[in-house]
């Protein structure tokens, strides 16, 4: 179990994480989600070892890690970090990229572990390819593979499919996922992408400024988020008055998302005018006004711009 208590860590006495609590068992996913700049990647590299932890401390199966000041070569041994520079050898083989981190006593055991991971990857066919000519996304798969070569206990990703093309990437972020929870490899991911960190976590810690904003599992994340910038991971929300979509009195601001909003067949206190329709493909985003203010909603069909109507919480 992977125990993380970072009461606080600066830079040149600038704040930059705060009361930072949580723990992972073995073969859980956590992903942390913020904006840039909140503090994702430097969490990530206090676990791991690269920066010290001067306020709080880290323990592993109750063993305090002591960090960089400690160790001759930064970085935990039974962890990887995949980076956002991918730390892969450009002038090497895909294949040899992967090799450089298995033992070498079994060349046909290391050989099927390698093609095992670069099938999970997708980059087989690419395996005695020079990494310098892959692309952006294709080396960034080759960085995940060759992080799971020699099998870690925890594996670290920093934006670990930024460069992925979107047709590839939800597959393979499957993949990835599956195998880590098949072999009970414990996960943290930093990452801004609120559908990734929904489908494949078990617990979301959400960041703000570099300090906790929300933790829980992805359910009670996003059920529960209350502030636009909570609203603001998971696509267009309305932060509205709760008595424009409910029978109470009180003028408290509530998040409400576009699919939880319809057009009614009566008029309702939430008269809104239309000004754009966007085609999502399953149906349209319409962007109305509200007494000044921006109001999001789904619908079947585009409306007409001007158009008056009224909206309801959906039934």
């Amino acid at each position: 179990m992977l125990k993380v208590k970072i009461d606080s860590f600066s830079y040149s006495k600038q704040p930059i994480l705060e009361n930072i609590n949580f723990t992972l068992k073995a073969g859980e996913h956590l992903s942390i989600l913020g904006e840039s700049g909140c503090g994702k990647s430097t969490l990530l590299h206090l676990v791991y070892g690269l920066l010290p932890v001067e306020n709080g401390a880290i323990f592993y199966n109750d063993k305090k890690l002591l960090g960089p000041t400690k160790a001759l070569i930064p970085g935990e041994p039974f962890m990887k970090l995949v980076a956002q520079e991918f730390n892969i050898m450009p002038f090497t083989t895909v294949f040899e990229n992967l090799n450089t981190h298995l033992t070498g006593l079994n060349e046909e055991e290391d050989t099927a572990r390698i093609n095992t991971l670069l099938t999970v990857v997708e980059l087989l066919p690419y395996k005695n390819t020079l990494v310098k000519n892959l692309s952006g996304g294709q080396k960034q798969r080759v960085a995940l593979a060759k992080a799971l070569a020699k099998k870690p206990e925890i594996l670290l990703l920093d934006e670990p499919f930024s460069n992925v093309d979107t047709f590839r990437k939800n597959k393979l972020q499957r993949k990835i996922f599956s195998y880590l929870k098949e072999n009970k490899i414990s996960c943290i991911t930093a990452t801004h992408e609120s559908d990734e960190a929904l489908a494949f976590s078990d617990y979301i810690l959400m960041l703000k400024d570099g300090t906790e904003e929300m933790f829980g599992t992805p359910e009670f994340v996003y059920n529960n988020v209350s502030t636009a910038y909570q609203a603001s991971f998971f696509g267009d929300a309305n932060l509205l008055s709760k008595h424009l979509v409910s029978s109470s009195t009180t003028t408290e601001k509530i998040v409400v998302f576009p699919h939880q909003l319809q057009v009614s067949k009566v008029k309702t206190i939430l008269q809104v005018v239309v000004e754009k329709s966007y085609f999502k493909g399953s149906h349209y985003l319409v962007e109305g006004s509200f007494k000044g203010a921006k109001v999001f909603f789904n619908h079947t069909s585009p409306l007409k711009q001007g158009a008056v109507c009224w909206l309801k919480i959906s039934e």
